[in-house]
């Protein structure tokens, strides 16, 4: 018999961010699915999550780069009882632009993008056919200055962000909530696994990863759409909202914009 919260499916779940909600949702009655590559380290969370909590915990080992296992998730997710997908799994790149070739980037855009779109997909497909579920959809506060690290990574970030709020704007009168949480630096196994050293950073520059989740929760209690852990004030984030806003009936004129118009140039005088 499944929870009364239902069932939650986190990806990236063996460690960081995903692992942190794993632990918070089992706490507040989740059962879960927990999705990653490394089956060892599922194993050992599922089953401390399971004494601690008492919930029942499914593992899916899969590699999200993989047409194959990507299709099994979105299966688990089609699932009647799954009513949360929380889509974190993702990764960085080692060095910028420059230093990357076609395979690198290929797994990045592949793993960021192309497979966080089909799960959250899945998930709403499902949750407006039984009219209730939520999407937790994990971007970067580099979706907001891509002009910081490669643009890459932040570019991925973006698109999540992207999604997200068209999710909110269209599912949420057919009984979905679509939350996208933009991380600042946040102290996990990603720096490592991308080359860099996390403790290089200002002490005041770096988020421990448990103030990071109960923070995005507190924004999914409250039916936050973006939700900026970080971001004290909260106005830069609605000023930023309105001012973009504000464009859209100038986005798209069947004129081009005066200040673009060609001109005739003055003749030349001897």
């Amino acid at each position: 018999m499944s929870s009364k919260q239902g069932t939650a499916l986190v990806t990236g779940a063996s460690g960081g961010i995903g692992a942190v909600y794993a632990d918070r949702l089992a706490r507040r009655g989740y059962d879960l699915v927990l999705v990653a590559r490394d089956r060892i380290r599922l194993a050992a969370l599922a089953e401390r999550l399971q004494a601690e909590t008492g919930v029942a915990i499914e593992i899916l080992p899969a590699d999200l780069t993989r047409n194959e296992d990507v299709a099994r998730v979105e299966a688990r997710i089609a699932a009647e009882d799954v009513s949360l997908l929380v889509n974190n799994a993702g990764r960085s790149l080692a060095g910028s632009i420059l230093d990357n070739g076609p395979a690198e980037i290929a797994d990045i855009v592949t793993l960021n993008i192309a497979t966080p779109a089909r799960l959250a997909a899945a998930a709403a497909q499902a949750f407006v056919a039984s009219g209730h579920g939520a999407i937790i959809n994990i971007a970067s506060v580099l979706a907001l200055a891509p002009e910081m690290f490669d643009g890459i990574y932040s570019g991925t970030k973006a698109f999540l962000l992207n999604l997200s709020q068209a999710m909110a704007a269209q599912l949420a009168d057919k009984g979905v909530y679509t939350q996208v949480v933009l991380p600042g630096a946040t102290r996990t196994e990603i720096w490592a696994k991308s080359g860099k050293d996390v403790n290089t950073f200002p002490p005041d520059f770096v988020m421990e990863v448990d103030d990071l989740v109960d923070a995005a929760l507190i924004g999914f209690d409250r039916r936050e759409t973006v939700t900026i852990p970080p971001l004290p004030d909260d106005a830069q984030w609605t000023a930023m909202q309105a001012a973009r806003l504000a464009m859209g009936p100038n986005l798209s004129k069947s004129r081009v914009a005066p200040r673009y118009a060609a001109t005739v140039a003055e003749p030349v005088t001897a």
